[in-house]
């Protein structure tokens, strides 16, 4: 199997490493050689948060270069149109269609640009969902990066039940049932 690239991105607290830990771990489950890597900006106080996932056979190095991801997840628009260069010409953007406002927006250092799907998705496939209102749905919305996860697996070789099995594993006890959920409502839409 050739290597699969996936670059996770988003702001602190939007749940990036954990999804990575998912992720990571259904490729491990199939057996696969598994690097995951975390960047870390601002995370604490909503910066850019990345997370670097790769596996296949033999994988040397945890990062992926520009012009190779396979898939990229973006938790925020503003963040795929910082990392959309980082995805190969046939690779997929999945998208949480949400604006989070950056520090330079809310001080007035900066607009935010209003034109960022159109250019998102005149250069790319995007699959893209309101997550968070998907979320709070079902009563939380932190576990919108589940719903996104759900989206992210229709697009990759695991079954649905190994999905589920390894959220099971990986979030906390109380948050299974719920985690699940998410999956499943990102997975049926």
């Amino acid at each position: 199997m050739q290597t699969k690239n996936i670059m996770i991105v988003g702001v602190g607290g939007q749940g990036t490493l954990l999804t990575s830990r998912i992720l990571g771990g259904i490729a491990l489950l199939a057996g696969h050689d598994v690097k995951v890597s975390e960047v870390h900006g601002m995370a604490q106080r909503g910066g850019s948060v990345v997370t670097y996932v790769r596996y296949g056979f033999s994988v040397a190095e945890p990062l992926v270069e520009e012009g190779h991801a396979d898939i990229l997840i973006a938790f925020e628009r503003l963040e795929a149109m910082r990392y959309v260069h980082f995805l190969k010409k046939d690779g997929i953007l999945v998208l949480n269609d949400q604006r989070i406002d950056p520090v330079t927006v809310i001080t007035g250092a900066e607009d935010y640009p209003e034109d960022i799907m159109e250019k998102l998705t005149a250069r790319r496939k995007v699959i893209s969902c309101d997550a968070k209102s998907a979320a709070l749905s079902l009563g939380n919305a932190r576990v919108f990066n589940c719903v996104i996860i759900g989206l992210v697996a229709k697009t990759l070789e695991f079954t649905k039940d190994e999905w589920l099995n390894v959220i099971e594993k990986t979030v906390p006890p109380k948050m299974i049932d719920i985690n699940k959920e998410a999956f499943l409502l990102g997975y049926s839409g």
